[in-house]
């Protein structure tokens, strides 16, 4: 579970990048954030695993406020899925899906049974665990890149707009691989998009923000059902098509 009470970022000179943040991430949900650019859904994303230090407020993930968990420590026990995929070119798909647990000290037969179990639940063919990341395709990279975040077994996960430079057929089947494996997980997931329609079909529920601020949150159903201006207006190009 992700907790935010009164959060809020503000920089040095004075910028206030968001503001006012209350909201929880039930486990087991997929939670998107979802506005324009420049509304503040990534940086609220970040300061989940506190590469940006929220300023106010305070956040707790599973009952435990982050500021009390050293940094390095808390970026272990949290999954972190990018855009770019951030494979480390150098290093095989399973070393690099075994990054994390090594980092934690877990031991070779177990870090060896836990990248398998990943390879059979995400479907990647074991063929490619010596590979390296430029022999893989786009979407087998971002899938490398969701085992290596579930690799040290971690409750909560990070997605900052993950399958958004793919192709429209690797991202709709890397789309459904998630909600599949999260039915089977349960993990928590905070994700990030900019595509209403990418919200829509992996969402619990939605938060859309807008100026560093949370507009609304709620379902699917809630969403495309409210009167709001700002909702509707920013609906607009794909109420037509649901």
């Amino acid at each position: 579970m992700i907790e935010f009470k009164e959060v809020g970022k503000t920089y040095a000179d004075g910028t206030k990048a968001v503001q006012n943040l209350n909201f929880t991430v039930e486990e087991g949900e997929i939670f998107c954030l979802i506005g324009p650019s420049g509304c503040g859904k990534t940086t609220t994303m970040k300061m989940v695993n506190r590469l940006i230090d929220h300023t106010a407020g305070q956040i707790w993930i599973n009952g435990e406020p982050i500021m009390s968990i050293d940094e390095h420590e808390l970026r272990r026990k949290i999954g972190y899925v990018l855009q770019q995929i951030a494979l480390f070119p150098h290093m095989t798909i399973e070393e690099n899906v075994a990054v994390v647990p090594q980092l934690l000290k877990w031991d070779k037969k177990k870090v060896a049974k836990r990248v398998d179990t990943l390879f059979e639940l995400t479907g990647l063919n074991e063929n490619l665990k010596k590979k390296y990341p430029s022999e893989l395709s786009g979407g087998q990279q971002q899938r490398v890149g969701v085992m290596r975040a579930l690799a040290a077994e971690q409750d909560v996960i990070l997605m900052d707009e993950p399958f958004s430079a793919l192709d429209p057929i690797s991202r709709d089947q890397l789309q459904n691989d998630l909600i599949r494996l999260n039915g089977e997980l349960g993990k928590t997931i905070l994700f990030v998009t900019h595509d209403m329609n990418e919200a829509l079909k992996l969402g619990s529920r939605i938060c859309l923000m807008n100026e560093g601020e949370i507009v609304f949150i709620g379902t699917k159903e809630e969403v495309l059902a409210s009167d709001d201006p700002f909702i509707k207006e920013f609906m607009g190009q794909v109420r037509g098509t649901m």
